[in-house]
C-alpha cells in the first residue's frame, strides 16, 4: 500500500509503573528528518526512539512528543543520614546535661533537623526504561500509519485517475498524428499549385516533402515511452511502499516526453493535447511528493 508522510498518531500505556503517552506528527520532507522531544531526566531514550522510528518511516519530518509521569512504584529511596543525626543527638544530649534541662529529646525533634534524611533517587535499568517507552510508541506507530495509509489510498486514486487521462490523450495525440501529415501535404499542394498555376504539378516532389516533414512531426516513439511510463506508474502504486522517490524521477521522464511531442507537433489540435497532458503531469507531480 501507498503510505502518505501527512500523518498523526497517539499511544499511551501504564508500563512498569509509568504513565506514558507518545505523539507522532510528520510532514512531507525529501529525507527523513526525525526530531524527538523527551523529558530532560529522560534523553538517554533518544537514541531508541529515533532508530524505531527509522526502522518504520523511510522519509518525511517526524516529530516525536513523549510524556512520561512519575514511577507508581516510587522511583526514590529516604534513608537516614547516620553521621548528622548522630551529631544533632549529641548535641542535644551535652545541652540536656549542661543546663540539666528535661530529658525530652525524640524522634520527632531530631526529624526536624535540616539533612537528617537523605533522598536518592533510585537507579533506573535505561534500557528497560528505552524499551518502555518504545512499546509505547509502537502503539502510536499503529494509529499513525492507519492514518497514513488512508490519506495514501487517497493519493493513489486520485494519481491513477490523472494517470488515466494523459493515457486517453496520448491516444488522441496517436490519433490525430496521421492528419497532420496529411493537412500538410494538403497546403504543400495548394501552395505549389498556386505558385506554378500554369504548370503542371510533381507529385513526386509533393510526396518526398510530404515524407521528411512527417519523420520531423512523428511522434510514436515518445508516445510509446509515455505509455510504459505510465505502466511503470502503475506498477509501482500496485506495489506500494516507499515509491515516493522512483515517481518523483518517473514524473520527470513524463514531463520529458510531454515537451518533446510539444515541441515536435506543428497542429494547434494536438498543441491543445500536450497543455492538458502537462496539466495532469504536474498535478501528479504535485501529488506524489506527499507520497513516502
Amino acid at each position: 500500500m501507498v503510505k502518505s508522510m501527512t500523518g498523526y498518531g497517539r499511544g499511551e500505556a501504564v508500563v512498569n509503573g509509568r504513565a506514558i503517552t507518545v505523539e507522532l506528527r510528520s510532514v512531507n520532507n525529501r529525507y527523513l528528518d526525525c526530531t524527538v522531544k523527551l523529558p530532560r531526566i529522560y534523553v538517554f531514550a533518544e537514541d531508541a526512539v529515533k532508530a524505531m522510528v527509522q526502522s518504520h518511516i523511510s522519509r518525511g519530518k517526524v516529530d516525536v512528543f513523549v510524556t512520561i509521569g512519575p514511577s507508581e512504584t516510587g522511583d526514590v529511596t529516604i534513608c537516614v543520614n547516620q553521621p548528622v543525626a548522630d551529631g544533632y543527638y549529641q548535641a542535644l544530649c551535652a545541652l540536656r546535661d549542661a543546663y540539666g534541662l528535661r530529658d525530652d529529646i525524640s524522634v520527632s525533634l531530631l526529624s526536624r533537623f535540616p539533612d537528617v534524611f537523605l533522598v536518592e533517587k533510585t537507579k533506573e535499568d535505561l534500557e528497560a526504561v528505552s524499551a518502555d517507552i518504545c512499546s509505547v510508541l509502537e502503539l502510536a506507530f499503529q494509529d499513525f500509519d492507519a492514518m497514513r495509509l488512508r490519506e495514501g489510498e487517497k493519493l493513489l486514486q486520485d494519481v491513477e485517475n490523472r494517470a488515466k487521462t494523459i493515457e486517453a490523450l496520448t491516444e488522441k495525440v496517436e490519433t490525430r498524428a496521421p492528419g497532420i501529415v496529411a493537412d500538410y501535404r494538403a497546403r504543400l499542394a495548394a501552395k505549389m499549385a498556386d505558385v506554378l498555376a500554369n504548370t503542371q504539378l510533381d507529385e513526386s516532389r509533393i510526396l518526398t516533402e510530404a515524407a521528411i516533414y512527417a519523420d520531423k512531426v512523428a511522434v510514436d516513439e515518445e508516445t510509446v515511452r509515455l505509455r510504459s511510463h505510465l505502466s511503470q506508474l502503475r506498477h509501482m502504486l500496485e506495489a506500494g511502499g516507499a515509491v515516493g522517490r522512483k515517481l518523483d524521477f518517473l514524473i520527470q521522464e513524463f514531463n520529458r516526453e510531454a515537451n518533446t511531442i510539444g515541441s515536435k507537433c506543428n497542429d494547434v489540435e494536438t498543441a491543445g493535447y500536450v497543455v492538458d497532458i502537462k496539466a495532469e503531469i504536474e498535478k501528479i507531480r504535485e501529488q506524489i511528493q506527499n507520497i513516502e
